[in-house]
């Protein structure tokens, strides 16, 4: 396991210890097995974006502490510069860019987002709701057994408990901005 990842769940650790929360008890609020649960905490398992936002909202803290280990600060007004987003490597097969990483307390988490055309993204699902906004190339994304395919300036909103991957087509990168709902 690479050591973003043992940083990410080293601070989940740090929490949970600060909180005085047992193991089991964390694992049971998430719907994990005590075993699962301590995969994710020992940084010996890669922890999914959306079970990211779930123990963020369970331990009360902003992704972006769990993330970065600082938490935001801005509760009015938040800009991020083009190219400052912060860089969110949850998953192989997607390059993310966290748009509201500053925001204290966000309701929806924006995100400029990558897809490779070399790599074969494995099927999601979280809690919420997901906008999806192409700028750039094509792609499909698949919702269960139903494609869409989406180009510049097309948008899709949907159930994001359901089954979900991004696919750029015509063997090129594909750009598009994600807004996923996580409160």
């Amino acid at each position: 396991m690479d050591n973003r990842v043992k940083v990410i769940a080293s601070r989940i650790k740090g929490i949970r210890l600060l909180q005085e929360i047992s193991r089991e008890e964390a694992a049971k609020a998430l719907g994990l097995s005590v075993e699962e649960y301590e995969k994710f905490e020992e940084g010996l398992d890669d922890i999914p974006a959306s079970l990211l936002y779930e123990i963020a909202d369970y331990y009360d803290v902003d992704l972006t502490e769990i993330l970065t280990g600082v938490s935001p600060k801005l509760k009015d007004v938040s800009l991020v510069k083009k190219g400052e987003g912060l860089k969110v490597e949850r998953y192989d097969q997607y390059e993310f860019q966290s748009l509201a990483f500053k925001f204290a307390n966000r309701k929806m988490e924006p995100f400029y987002v990558v897809l490779d055309p070399d790599k074969d993204p494995d099927f999601v699902s979280h809690k919420g709701q997901e906008f999806n906004y192409c700028l750039k190339g094509r792609m499909k994304v698949v919702i269960g057994k139903e494609e869409y395919v989406l180009e510049p300036g097309d948008a899709l909103y949907f159930n994001s408990i359901n089954p979900h991957k991004m696919l750029p087509l015509d063997g090129q990168k594909a750009e598009f901005i994600t807004i996923i709902t996580i409160r």
